[in-house]
């Protein structure tokens, strides 16, 4: 298996996990030969962001009108390490690595339905205020519940 930066001990990092969220790899996402687009693991990591965020309540709070923080991607990597097909389920796994002010790194881990990474990411998100376009700390609460992601089940 690929050797990634950000990856010391691959069964270790795969257990670490406790959020999913579940895809199926549609026909438009994939070319001539029935294989993924390299570009669709970003799109589906976007999506599992965005659901671990609303089983955290951040989504919730971010998209209320008078809501003054908005989370960016600051950075984003994939890292393939098996071909994915069309008509294959996939689990996305999220978890937060590693918590900053204001920014936290994602890790992302694309599974097939019997275990087997496909492919792996990380990137960093920022949650900035509005208004002054900086970055803004995480509240008390946001730290806890980054903190504590085995609370965290779907």
């Amino acid at each position: 298996m690929k050797n990634t930066a950000y990856i010391s001990d691959m069964q270790n990092w795969m257990n670490e996990f406790s959020f999913s969220h579940q895809v199926t790899v549609r026909f438009s996402e994939t070319d001539m030969f029935g294989h993924m687009n390299n570009t669709v693991p970003f799109v589906y990591f976007e999506e599992s962001r965005i659901e671990f965020f609303k089983a955290l309540g951040f989504m919730q709070d971010w998209t209320r009108a008078s809501s003054s923080t908005i989370p960016v991607v600051a950075d984003l990597q994939c890292d393939f390490l098996k071909q994915v097909y069309f008509g294959e389920k996939l689990e996305i796994c999220v978890k937060a690595n590693e918590l900053g002010t204001s920014s936290v790194d994602l890790h992302y881990l694309g599974k097939r339905e019997n275990g087997e990474p496909c492919f792996v990411g990380r990137g960093r998100m920022v949650q900035l205020n509005k208004h002054t376009g900086k970055g803004e700390a995480w509240s008390e609460e946001q730290r806890s519940l980054f903190l504590s992601p085995l609370s965290i089940k779907n």
